[in-house]
């Protein structure tokens, strides 16, 4: 005689059916793996491309402050780093100031890949933003902005 299931299979498709978690989860997949098609050309991930366009400002940040805009710890970002400085894509260096702090920069030509990769971006974000239609993308944006706001401590 079988023994009843301590979770009914009804509550497995719930979960399937209903959990936030699970389709953010599904659609960032997704949506990784057409921008990584779209940039497979120049070499480089989206994750790549993120955190190389996180770098894209007037003076380079801190290793903590792109860790803060990519929503990573630390240590993951700095492995994140590490293919694209064997490229010679990004630098890291000590703050002048302060050195316990290390800072990260484009090189020209991170920077020469970075303008390469825009407009692959732009046209693989505008084909997102019309396959969600005319208020999708801002919809979308405005709620997962919520949820992550949210979701940090107090």
């Amino acid at each position: 005689m079988s023994k009843s299931p301590l979770i009914a299979f009804t509550t497995t498709l719930l979960v399937r059916d209903t959990c936030l978690c699970l389709h953010v989860q599904r659609a960032a997949r997704a949506l990784a793996r057409r921008f990584d098609e779209a940039l497979r050309p120049l070499g480089i991930t989206n994750g790549q491309f993120s955190l190389m366009m996180s770098l894209n400002r007037p003076e380079p940040p801190t290793i903590g402050a792109v860790a803060s805009v990519l929503a990573m710890d630390r240590t993951t970002l700095t492995a994140a780093l590490k293919p694209l400085e064997r490229r010679a894509l990004v630098e890291t260096f000590v703050d002048s100031g302060d050195r316990r702090l290390r800072r990260i920069r484009l090189t020209s030509d991170g920077e020469r890949l970075l303008a390469e990769a825009v407009p692959i971006w732009k046209e693989t974000h505008g084909a997102v933003d019309r396959q969600l239609g005319e208020s999708g993308p801002d919809r979308l944006r405005a709620d997962l902005l919520a949820l992550a706001t949210s979701a940090e401590p107090a």
